[in-house]
């Protein structure tokens, strides 16, 4: 792309490979301003090619013809040379300069692949964050040697090396500015581009900057040729992807952007692509190859602030951003129907197996989460809370608590905003359960007793139960055992009562918990076995095992070492079975801790090895850590 360094590149190498005696004909070097408004034609270039070689005067050929055969004559009778053709945009600019044979070598730099010719393509990315990092603290250290800058701001500075998308170019003009503004901090830096969202406002603002071959460094101007380049389709391409959610964007979700079948999407983007304006990845969603496309990020606040501009672009980047929002809740809502499903429900469609509809969560997680943002506008704020509700299931299963915290705490306030009272509701509920899970005990508390009492105005019986149960966990985990046990059994009462089968057997098992923790553990044994009969009735291996885990734990208080580690046994099969590694983890922990307690630590330490695993790939490293400890402590 514009600024990534192809020319300081060609010419470091041409200048390496000379002091190395590569090229005893020397160089010849050409700019072909392929990107300005007139860029230099193949005619044009010729003539300077000649007068390079020393053809000038009246030994200049009158015909371009005939320059040609004069240029290609040189050339022959030349040792060999390096040809340097930069800023290139069209074949056609180069094609004619060729030498025509291997004696002699041609380095050309473009913003395009020249894919027209059997030529070898080099791409250039832009640099890693240390990379960037170093070419900041050189630039300044440098210029001045007592600059403590780099040393006193390293995290600062690296901030600023991504703000700069780890772009050369808006590299070594955000050290230029940090040169002349050279007692003020890097800090300052940081904040004014953040505060102005498209970095590259300031950076064409700041002090003028310049390469060392005296050439002018600005930034916008290279991001405004890319983009008025493009033929419209492409054009519009790059606008719609800088307002899409996320960082990237599979080509499923670019095609409900433009509104194209698949197909035509992908030919857009592989155009774009050849451009150096978007970036292609491959990952594996499980079940197959997924295409991604990223934005550079300084493309993204460039395109965002073109759509932004604009009334017309403004309306197209909304309907853009309308349909791509109703693709994602369709494909969620199915994925979720898939993570709910038990036998003998109806089939999702989609999604054919349980593993397919996470990898694919797990794939279109960031652009889920950052597309209920938009709820917080009032234009797509149904469907965003519809989408934030599809994904409490799955964020839950996954842990990712944050998350779930944040698209909660938007759709509870959107919905409120709107006077959607049960989605408000339901968005409380999912906020408390996530502070629950993280050891924010109080304020989930609070989350649930507002869904609560949203659910019991609103009538919604099930809903209530459902808050009632949640609400006792909460109650337990921040020591209250004996309110946890009322909101248990309320929950239970309740599902009895409207014969919701699954959500008592829910407060059976919650409900062991908490007797279990009141030092009632004969009662919390007749719960926990309430709950595995209703779990199993219904078929659902992923709850049971939690019921066989729990039962586990109350028949180990009360000693009875071998029925409880039958009962883990039973636990793990079920959650590896559904690929829960950390309630596997859990699992394994207890039998750790069965097999230490009767004296037996060989198994001991290899089931908090096993745990140590499960705990790892279920993303929980400091359980992981702790697991491994245990294992250590183990005598030989």
């Amino acid at each position: 792309m514009g600024g990534v360094g192809k020319t300081a590149l060609a010419l470091e190498a041409a200048h390496r490979a000379r002091a190395k005696g590569w090229f005893p004909g020397g160089t010849l070097f050409v700019d072909l301003r392929g990107y300005d408004e007139n860029p230099v034609t193949a005619d044009q270039a010729v003539l300077a090619l000649l007068d390079a070689l020393g053809v000038q005067g009246t030994d200049l050929p009158t015909t371009a013809a005939r320059q040609y055969d004069v240029y290609r004559e040189g050339l022959a009778s030349r040792a060999r040379t390096l040809l340097i053709l930069d800023n290139v945009s069209d074949p056609a600019q180069f094609r004619e300069l060729l030498p025509g044979t291997d004696h002699h070598r041609v380095l050309i730099t473009s913003r395009d692949r020249q894919d027209a010719l059997p030529i070898r393509l080099v791409d250039l990315a832009t640099l890693d964050p240390a990379e960037s990092v170093a070419l900041l603290t050189r630039a300044l250290l440098d210029a001045d040697e007592r600059d403590e800058r780099p040393r006193l701001e390293p995290g600062t500075l690296r901030q600023l090396a991504s703000l700069c998308g780890h772009l050369p170019l808006a590299l070594q003009i955000a050290a230029a500015m940090l040169r002349r503004r050279r007692h003020r901090s890097i800090a300052s830096l940081v904040a004014e581009i953040e505060k102005a969202g498209d970095p590259t406002h300031v950076l064409d603002n700041g002090s003028p900057a310049v390469d060392l071959y005296g050439r002018s460094l600005v930034l916008r101007p290279v991001l405004v040729t890319s983009y008025r380049r493009l033929p419209p389709e492409q054009a519009r391409l790059l606008r719609l992807l800088a307002v899409a959610p996320g960082e990237d964007t599979s080509t499923e979700a670019v095609a409900a952007l433009m509104d194209l079948d698949e197909e035509t999407a992908l030919r857009a983007l592989e155009d774009l692509a050849a451009a150096h304006l978007v970036t292609a990845t491959q990952e594996s969603a499980g079940y197959a190859v997924v295409l991604r496309w990223r934005l550079h990020d300084l493309l993204r606040a460039f395109g965002a602030g073109v759509v932004a501009g604009d009334v017309a672009l403004r309306e197209e980047g909304e309907a853009a951003r309308e349909r791509v929002l109703e693709f994602y809740y369709g494909w969620a809502d199915a994925a979720d129907d898939r993570l709910r499903w038990l036998p003998g429900m109806p089939e999702p469609e989609r999604f054919a197996r349980r593993g397919q509809a996470l990898a694919w969560l797990d794939g279109e997680r960031a652009a889920l989460v950052a597309a209920v943002s938009w709820a917080k506008e009032g234009r797509h704020t149904d469907t965003a809370v519809r989408l934030s509700l599809c994904l409490a299931e799955y964020l839950h299963w996954r842990r990712f608590f944050d998350d779930l915290i944040t698209v909660s705490q938007v759709s509870q306030e959107a919905a409120h905003r709107v006077g959607d009272r049960l989605g408000e509701a339901m968005a409380w509920h999912n906020l408390g359960a996530a502070l629950q899970s993280v050891g924010r005990a109080e304020e989930a508390i609070d989350a649930l007793t507002l869904a609560r009492d949203l659910f019991q105005a609103a009538k919604d019986r099930p809903a209530e139960a459902m808050a009632w149960n949640n609400l006792g966990l909460a109650l337990r985990r921040s020591g209250r055992a004996g309110e946890a046990i009322d909101a248990h059994t309320r929950a239970r009462d309740l599902s009895q009562a409207i014969k919701d089968r699954p959500s008592e057997a829910m407060a059976w098992h919650n409900l062991g918990a908490a007797l279990k923790e009141s030092g009632r553990a004969e009662e919390a044994i007749g719960a926990h076995t309430r709950a595995r009969d209703l779990f199993q009735a219904a078929k659902d291996r992923p709850s049971e095992a939690m019921a066989w885990n729990d039962l586990g734990v109350s028949l180990a208080e009360l000693g009875r070492a071998q029925e409880a580690i039958d009962a883990y046994r039973r636990a793990l099969e079920a959650h590896h079975e559904f690929e829960d590694w950390y309630r596997a983890a859990q699992t394994l922990t207890n039998l750790a801790v069965a097999h230490e307690a009767t004296d037996r630590p060989a198994e001991a330490r290899t089931y908090y090895l096993r745990a140590a695993d499960a705990f790892t790939r279920a993303n929980a490293p400091s359980e992981a850590a702790q697991a491994r400890t245990r294992a250590a402590q183990q005598p030989e």
